[in-house]
């Protein structure tokens, strides 16, 4: 998943495709990675950065905690405008005793 975001970023960087200024060249949610972005010149083309929104491994569901450029580091609420990274929502703890969401 930070995969495609990272991926996503690195397309806006080098302008192959449209995003807006306040976005830092982030998605705008998840749901784009999957439905995909035009392709700058191109018709119909489109880039897809995922098939789907992944199962979080710790909750079970899809439903996934992002952060946005903008948020602190450790926000557990999101400012909207772009998704910079995501965290489980999973309470579970680890071996090690750190939290799943903090990872």
């Amino acid at each position: 998943l930070r995969q495609a975001i990272d991926r996503y970023k690195d397309f806006a960087d080098r302008g192959m495709i449209p995003t807006n200024a306040d976005s830092f060249g982030y998605p705008p949610d998840l749901k784009t990675l999957v439905k995909g972005v035009p392709v700058k010149g191109a018709a119909s083309a489109k880039y897809k950065f995922l098939r789907r929104i992944p199962v979080d491994p710790f909750s079970g569901e899809s439903n996934w905690g992002l952060r946005a450029m903008q948020d602190d580091p450790d926000s557990k609420s999101w400012g909207g405008g772009n998704v910079f990274d995501v965290y489980s929502k999973s309470y579970g703890t680890a071996l090690d005793g750190t939290k799943y969401e903090d990872w």
